[in-house]
């Protein structure tokens, strides 16, 4: 079955190409098209942040694949030459940029996947690291090595790869400088699937299309559950969890999803 492709406009900030936007179906697919190695800058990290504000609002969007352009970088994070002069203003405001749209990343409201089909190296895997679910393609390779350089990962890397990977592992790629190929990742739980050369966008959109088979308002009710046991011990969250099951009953997506199941027909997801 395939899906039509179009071009999605969101209407938003002038990215002069850095990230394309397409939607194929009910998925957004952005493409971090920032050559030769899809660096993130002042522009393109303001520009994910309002394509993803602009995705929430739109009732027909229920998943993202992110991914980069050309076979060989993801994306290598931040271009270095931005912190060469030693400018501490521009370090606060380019850490307050990746903070800002990594964050949006992580909370979009549907479910977000990384296709990285290349190098993700600093802000690249942070990006990453933001999205739901990783797809990796064989000849990948992940690290953080900021510390290399002197500098840190300051857009949530200290975080999420230490509640992916354990603090062991992040410790060995943060602290020494430890880069990782795509089985190794696979079996620390950085990245969910491996896949060949060339085929995490394919495999990606394929995991977003299931997407669309479940109710969105489930799915953006469900997400931050499990999400929270980052911040709160997964039992203090079980009345919330029973509660929230209750307010879908609000929902014209739960009355839709239960009788199209008695019913033995597709839903017909509204998103409200």
């Amino acid at each position: 079955m395939t899906t039509a492709v179009e071009p999605y406009n969101p209407g938003v900030f002038d990215l002069t190409h850095k990230l394309t936007v397409e939607k194929h179906g009910h998925t957004a697919l952005i493409t971090i098209n920032h050559p030769p190695a899809n660096t993130w800058d002042h522009d393109s990290l303001i520009g994910l942040k309002q394509i993803i504000e602009h995705l929430n609002r739109d009732d027909d969007v229920y998943a993202l694949v992110i991914t980069g352009q050309g076979g060989k970088f993801f994306s290598a994070g931040a271009d270095l030459n931005l912190f060469a002069d030693g400018d501490r203003a521009r370090a606060r405001e380019m850490a307050s940029r990746f903070g800002e749209a990594f964050e949006a990343l992580r909370d979009f409201r549907g479910v977000s996947i990384a296709a990285i089909n290349g190098f993700a190296m600093g802000g690249g895997l942070e990006c990453a690291l933001a999205c739901d679910i990783r797809i990796a393609e064989r000849q990948a390779v992940m690290a953080l090595p900021e510390a290399a350089v002197g500098l840190l990962p300051c857009a949530g890397g200290t975080q999420a790869l230490s509640w992916l990977v354990g603090e062991g592992w992040a410790k060995r790629m943060i602290l020494c400088g430890e880069r990782l190929d795509a089985d190794t990742a696979l079996r620390i739980g950085l990245v969910e699937q491996v896949v060949d050369t060339g085929e995490a966008r394919g495999h990606a959109l394929l995991l977003a299309a299931k997407v669309a088979r479940q109710s969105p308002v489930a799915v953006r009710t469900i997400k931050p559950l499990i999400q929270g046991a980052r911040d709160r011990a997964p039992n203090s969250w079980l009345p919330a969890e029973r509660e929230r099951f209750v307010s879908l009953f609000d929902a014209d997506d739960t009355r839709e999803g239960v009788n199209a199941f008695l019913e033995k027909r597709e839903p017909k997801w509204r998103n409200r």
